[in-house]
């Protein structure tokens, strides 16, 4: 165990964990841009545009992240015959695929919600869009945040798969470091760790969010 490398290569990792960070919260706040607005698709009233919610839904997580990543990079490109820069692919690739992930968080959130409030609202006067955005979401929000936290940590560990387009994050700078030290154990436990206390730092705020609401409630 070589303590002097691993002290050595600790600033250049974490210069990439920050990079991963960074992704992961791009990613995620896109995806549930994405994901709050396909779930609502796929509940509306309309059929061709539920049809079209539940495909983008099916094939984002029936495929994997990996292949979705390749899709954007080095296929998208040959067919607007314009290169796609590995920041844009990278953070593109993974807010889609985190976007079907939160609509169905969010569609499960939004139909946990008892119906007569829906109700209420349009009794009220509340259009369906007025209701569900006053009434609904908010109650669906609170009840979907342990799920959304899992959805960042998963997506915090994802991001790892944009190292093979070359982007340097967290895992990729620990592959250069290596190339060079030829010290694999020691730097891909120090990798693994920073990976541990960054999603151990994820879940402990989800915690401590999750009570939070719990205590409005009460």
């Amino acid at each position: 165990m070589n303590f002097e490398i691993m002290k050595e290569s600790l600033p250049l990792l974490l210069a990439g964990a920050g990079i991963t960070v960074e992704i992961t919260a791009a990613s995620v706040g896109l995806g549930l841009f994405i994901g709050v607005v396909v779930s609502l698709i796929r509940l509306c009233g309309i059929r061709a545009l539920r049809i079209l919610g539940d495909i983008y839904v099916t094939f984002l997580r029936g495929t994997p992240l990996l292949v979705q990543i390749f899709l954007v990079y080095f296929a998208l490109p040959a067919l607007i015959h314009h290169r796609v820069d590995a920041y844009v692919a990278a953070i593109s690739a993974c807010s889609i695929n985190s976007g079907a992930y939160v609509a169905e968080i969010f569609r499960g959130g939004i139909e946990s919600i008892d119906k007569g409030q829906m109700e209420a609202g349009r009794s009220l006067g509340m259009t369906w869009w007025q209701t569900m955005r006053h009434i609904i979401l908010p109650q669906a929000f609170k009840r979907i945040i342990p799920p959304l936290g899992n959805e960042f940590i998963a997506m915090l560990k994802d991001s790892s798969l944009v190292s093979v387009i070359g982007f340097e994050e967290l895992t990729r700078r620990g592959q250069l470091i290596i190339a060079r030290t030829y010290a694999s154990f020691e730097i891909w436990l120090s990798v693994a760790i920073i990976y541990l206390i960054m999603t151990f730092a994820v879940a402990r705020l989800v915690s401590v969010l999750e009570r939070r609401y719990k205590k409005d409630e009460q």
